[in-house]
Parts: C-alpha cells; sequence; structure tokens
C-alpha cells in the first residue's frame, strides 16, 4: 500500500484528493489547520508554515508507516490587488505558505525517500505563474518561485529514484476566494480593479471541478519518470502557455488584458 501525504486537505483540490486516494485504497494523511468532516483519509492538525509542526506530523507517520511514497504539496493561497498597494506583512504571509512552507515538507520528507531511494513530489503550482497576470502579480510570483525550486530540485536528486515535478492549474472551482488575500486598493486603479476581480471570480466559478484532478495525478503518480511540468485545466489557459512563448510580449499581453477585462 502507498502512503500519500497530501497538505491543505481541509477543502477544495486537497480533499477531494485525499478522498479519491483513499478510495483507490493509498494510505493517506492530510495536514491542514481544519480536520473537515466526512473525510475518507486520516487529518493530522498542521499549521505547515510552522516547520515544527511538520516535522512532528511526518515524524508521526513514519512511526505508523515507516515510509512515504508521494506528496503532494497542494496548500495555498491566492492574492489580489495591485502591486503598489501589496504590504510587506501580506507578501510576506502568501510567501510563506505558497513557497517557504513547501520547503518545510521538502526537508522533512525528503530523508525518508532518500533512505528507501523512491517517492515522487508533485508541487501544485498555477498556469498564472508562467505570466505575471494583472492584479495577482505576487501570487504569480510565488507560484513561479516554487516552479523555480522544483526545477533546481530536479538537477539536485537527478542520481535518485524520487521524482519532482510541477502541476499548473488553471480555474478551479473551489471557495479559495475564501482565503484569497485581498489588498487595499488606491482610487488610481478602482476602475480597473474590480474589472479584473469580476473577471477572476467569473474564471473560477467557470472553472473545472477538483475532482477531475485527481484521475490526472493518478497517471502522474503510476509515470516511471515526471517532467518538469504539466498542465491541467480548460484549452484556452493551457493554450496561453504556449502563446507566451512564440508572441512577441507586446502581443501577448493585449490577450491577457482583453481576457482579464482591462
Amino acid at each position: 500500500m502507498k502512503v500519500m501525504l497530501i497538505t491543505g486537505t481541509s477543502s477544495g483540490v486537497g480533499f477531494a484528493l485525499g478522498n479519491y486516494f483513499s478510495q483507490k485504497k493509498y494510505k493517506v494523511y492530510g495536514l491542514s489547520r481544519k480536520t473537515p468532516d466526512h473525510a475518507l483519509f486520516t487529518t493530522i492538525p498542521t499549521d505547515i508554515t510552522k516547520k515544527s509542526e511538520v516535522e512532528n506530523a511526518v515524524k508521526h507517520i513514519l512511526t505508523k508507516e515507516k515510509k512515504i511514497d508521494v506528496l503532494i504539496n497542494n496548500a495555498g493561497k491566492g492574492m489580489v490587488g495591485s502591486i503598489e498597494n501589496g504590504t510587506e506583512d501580506e507578501i510576506i504571509q502568501l510567501f510563506h505558505l505558497n513557497v517557504i512552507a513547501c520547503v518545510h515538507l521538502f526537508a522533512s520528507v525528503l530523508p525518508i525517500m532518500q533512505q528507501q531511494n523512491s517517492g515522487k513530489i508533485i508541487n501544485i503550482s498555477s498556469i498564472g505563474s508562467e505570466m505575471g497576470l494583472p492584479f495577482r502579480g505576487f501570487y504569480s510570483a510565488s507560484k513561479s518561485a516554487l516552479d523555480k525550486i522544483t526545477e533546481a530540485m530536479r538537477y539536485e536528486l537527478c542520481s535518485t529514484n524520487i521524482h519532482v515535478t510541477s502541476l499548473h492549474l488553471g480555474d478551479i472551482k473551489t471557495n479559495i476566494a475564501e482565503s484569497r488575500i485581498t489588498s487595499i486598493n488606491s482610487n488610481f486603479y478602482e476602475k480597473s480593479f474590480y474589472k479584473v476581480f469580476e473577471k477572476i471570480n467569473s474564471h473560477v466559478n467557470k472553472g473545472v471541478s477538483a475532482e477531475s484532478i485527481a484521475p490526472y495525478i493518478d497517471k502522474l503518480i503510476h509515470q516511471k519518470k515526471l517532467k518538469p511540468h504539466y498542465y491541467f485545466g480548460k484549452f484556452g489557459q493551457k493554450l496561453s502557455v504556449q502563446l507566451k512563448k512564440f508572441l512577441p510580449q507586446t502581443w501577448f499581453e493585449k490577450i491577457i488584458k482583453k481576457y482579464s477585462g482591462i
């Protein structure tokens, strides 16, 4: 039986993954501050921004299972607002969860994976990490930072049987808006911000279901090797990654402005 550790399992994508893989006979441990109702997996209440809590959670798992086969770094949050108006506290809070907390998980899980010389780590990123999106610049930057860390880890672990990848998600229909950091915007940006904000919420509401991601990740786990990047979402959002590679920057900006409603 494979042992899986997933972060951010109190709701949304993490909760859907936890229940799916539990039904697939994985032994799933979820790390979240809140224990969800109707979960088929084991929750270890954990604030993953605190390294000591992550270390204790992993130690607890290893007393029960002796191994960890899969780590899915799913926990994260969004942030909307102009670059100018983002506060230091907001930026630190965002990067602490979206980047530093993942490093806590790496540091705690990699020793056992190195010992068993096997394991897969899937870092949940965003299609938005491939581009600076209007009024989501800090979010894009936080996920892009995680992508670059993932790429570096692939080099560092290339002589092992531990495989690491970034899974870039498009808009997923979840309650992400409830925990999103929203910076107070100055009057200068008010008109354009609310146009974009309305679009952001509309895209989330029309996004793919959290449950649809699980079978895709299941296929990744069963691959012998993982590519550096995978993309999951609606066709247009996945296409944007390719367009950015080949179109002149000014052309691509026109597409993003239209898509964002400004």
